[in-house]
């Protein structure tokens, strides 16, 4: 077995509001064909449950039990989104059997005026939410924000959230498919019918509480790994390069996907030698066991978005552990 990074074949899901590329999935429903190397027309589940711990990474694999949590996509919404919520783990595991949905988004362009909903701008019951949701004056008391390139939302699951037309992102989120649809605008859907709501289910999934700042700070650098989120269910980082980059993370036990967002690049891994040039608006995923690679611009400069399991343990005794190991060693 030579590892080697994962390109995928497109796989485009149309909707009434634009369209949504799943670059990297392995959920059963719409699962990712690979386009490259020897496993070309390989669905990645099935690859994955032949050699978990080198593409997942071990930790990974025993957490998730052979699965792989993150599901990335690219999102163009030429109109708005219906007004959703996500379940968290707990609940989509007693109603779906499935795990929760928390996701985070990265703006690559937005129109003039573009925005979005996410969270709620004042407090709210549960019994003024479904009088709002009956008489279609939900959007009323959703905090609203104007969005350009580059901007950042987390959507823990339980937050109220909708993309809105004229902006196009890309999200990394848990390996799930549930999605519980609160208000739809009353409009039909690509079949002529009116669409789904779960306003029941939204309502037992949702967090009524009022944040400050709903936007993920950050501050941008060159030729860096920018951290811009970090939590339980997947660490992400964006990086702008216009040279030569070493990106070894080897340490996190954890696959890699990087999303190309603006230009090419060229990815050689180090261990193998294996080359791989990622264009603008594709993905791929890097198996943890030869996650030290090198990215070379191929046109000025590259923009990408890297999504991973950050299984690094912090603690004192993790820390400890590890200055034992390396001093044994």
């Amino acid at each position: 077995m030579k590892l080697y990074p994962l390109l995928f074949e497109e796989n485009l899901h149309t909707l009434v509001w634009g369209w949504e590329r799943w670059e990297v999935s392995a959920v059963p429903s719409s699962t990712s064909i690979i386009s490259n190397g020897a496993w070309k027309g390989r669905d990645l589940i099935s690859v994955i449950n032949e050699h978990p711990d080198a593409i997942l990474g071990v930790k990974v694999n025993q957490r998730y039990h052979g699965q792989l949590p993150l599901l990335v996509k690219f999102i163009d919404a030429k109109k708005d989104l219906s007004i959703q919520v996500h379940p968290n783990d707990e609940m989509a595991m007693r109603e779906h059997g499935k795990m929760g949905k928390s996701e985070m988004w990265y703006i690559i362009k937005a129109d003039e005026g573009a925005h979005l909903y996410a969270g709620f701008k004042q407090s709210i019951t549960p019994y003024e939410y479904q009088k709002r949701v009956e008489d279609g004056s939900i959007i009323e008391v959703l905090a609203d924000h104007q969005v350009k390139a580059g901007d950042v939302f987390y959507l823990p699951a339980g937050r109220v959230h909708a993309i809105c037309g004229g902006i196009l992102l890309a999200e990394v989120q848990q390996s799930s498919d549930v999605t519980y649809r609160i208000f739809d605008y009353n409009r039909p859907g690509l079949d002529g019918k009116p669409r789904e709501l779960h306003t029941k289910l939204a309502a037992q999934a949702l967090d009524y509480h009022v944040e400050e700042n709903y936007r993920t700070e950050y501050t941008d650098a060159s030729n860096k790994a920018v951290q811009i989120i970090d939590t339980p269910y997947f660490d992400v980082r964006v990086m702008e390069i216009s040279k030569p980059f070493h990106r070894n993370l080897l340490k996190y036990d954890s696959f890699i996907i990087s999303m190309c967002i603006e230009g090419d690049c060229k990815i050689v891994i180090r261990s193998t030698g294996e080359e791989l040039t990622l264009r603008e608006g594709s993905s791929t995923l890097i198996p943890a066991a030869i996650a030290d690679y090198d990215i070379f611009p191929q046109h000025g400069t590259t923009r990408l978005l890297d999504a991973f399991i950050d299984n690094m343990d912090t603690s004192l005794a993790g820390v400890v552990t590890r200055f034992l190991h390396i001093t044994v060693k």
